[in-house]
């Protein structure tokens, strides 16, 4: 990973497009600070993390809600 003034990047912006092209990251830098990364490309379509299915636990055996009908009819 590089890190590079905004300035600088400005001034030299297509050799620092062609080293991203080879697979280098750039994190551009502004009054000292980071405020953008600069990465290759990726083909893969990335679904965002709160876009993902959640987990779904499975256990063996009879479902939650049964048991819960089962222990209230029992206890009455």
């Amino acid at each position: 990973m590089k890190t590079v003034t905004f300035t600088d990047f400005r001034k030299r912006a297509s050799g620092f497009i062609t080293e991203v092209e080879h697979g280098e990251t750039i994190v551009l830098l502004r009054r000292g600070k980071p405020v953008a990364e600069v990465i290759p490309f990726s083909d893969k379509f990335r679904t965002p993390s709160w876009k993902q299915p959640g987990i779904r636990l499975r256990i063996p055996g009879s479902d939650l809600s049964s048991a819960i009908i089962e222990e209230r009819e029992t206890s009455r």
